[in-house]
């Protein structure tokens, strides 16, 4: 209750509580295409490197949505031109990319000694978030929500076979690139609630649990946006009250609504399939 009316009284927590949301939402959403295409790595990837885009922003004291976006999107198609024009592979190519820029934000927030900003673009703090930022997520999560609408039919075929696309007609490059702009976007709406680097835990965890839950895709997408809007308030709720770090609480809140999905799934909880392969043993015997 207590927490309920500080919501009804404070503007900051107001705005954090909406932030949060849609931060869980959007996570959710781009999600679920990332780890149906086996790019967990690449979300990791992308996360870390807006830092440099961020730092630089500071510096020209202009918003770090447009320096982070680039600064995703160059790391993107960095990572794409190395591994298709050298014997590097795709993976080794992530690695080697995102840890370079994740290394040149640090150097760049060092040289400006702004060590305070540093902790919070890297570990997030919703409680301190501006009405600038809660509208920039707002806009964010429109676009989004309205990309993957749009473009479902082409996002679905080429998630799950990429062949099959190209063999459609569907330009597969340039959505993949496409799905990687989407997922620069969602990282930068995510900097104040969780941070540069528990965003991919955002990313990755709730569409874990709603791929565990179901096997066709929009009910996997509404599962995961409802898993992340849970796992934001439950999070919040516990930074709020016991003072703990917003990123922190609302990842910790995600990975067990994981760990209650992973053992009590109905088809594949590992709780109901050891009663089942008792049950098939008993019926043999």
């Amino acid at each position: 209750m207590a927490f309920i009316e500080a919501v009804m009284q404070y503007g900051f927590l107001q705005k954090a509580l909406l932030t949060s949301v849609m931060v869980g939402i959007i996570c959710g959403v781009i999600g679920c295409f990332i780890i149906l295409r086996g790019m967990a790595l690449m979300g990791d990837a992308i996360s870390h490197a807006v830092l440099p885009g961020v730092a630089i922003s500071y510096m020209l004291g202009v918003n770090f949505f447009f320096g982070a976006v680039i600064s995703g999107v160059i790391t993107a198609l960095a990572i794409g031109f190395v591994s298709q024009n050298s014997r590097i592979k795709h993976d080794t190519s992530i690695g080697i990319m995102f840890t370079a820029a994740f290394a040149s934000g640090i150097l760049i927030i060092t040289m400006l000694k702004s060590s305070t900003d540093l902790y919070h673009i890297l570990f997030g703090n919703v409680l301190a978030v501006r009405t600038s930022d809660m509208w920039i997520t707002f806009g964010i999560s429109l676009v989004v929500i309205a990309a993957v609408y749009l473009f479902y039919k082409e996002l679905l075929v080429t998630s799950f076979d990429e062949t099959m696309g190209a063999a459609y007609g569907l330009p597969v490059r340039f959505i993949h690139y496409f799905l990687m702009t989407l997922l620069t976007m969602v990282t930068v709406a995510s900097l104040q609630t969780v941070g540069i680097i528990l965003v991919v835990a955002m990313l990755i965890t709730p569409a874990a649990a709603a791929y565990l839950l179901t096997e066709r895709l929009w009910v996997m997408i509404f599962l995961a946006a409802g898993i992340g809007v849970v796992s934001s308030i439950v999070g919040l709720y516990f930074s709020f009250t016991y003072n703990l770090a917003s990123g922190a609480t609302i990842v910790i809140a995600a990975t067990a609504i994981f760990v209650l999905v992973f053992l009590f799934s109905p088809k594949h909880g590992l709780i109901w399939k050891g009663l089942k392969v008792k049950k098939k043993r008993a019926s043999l015997v």
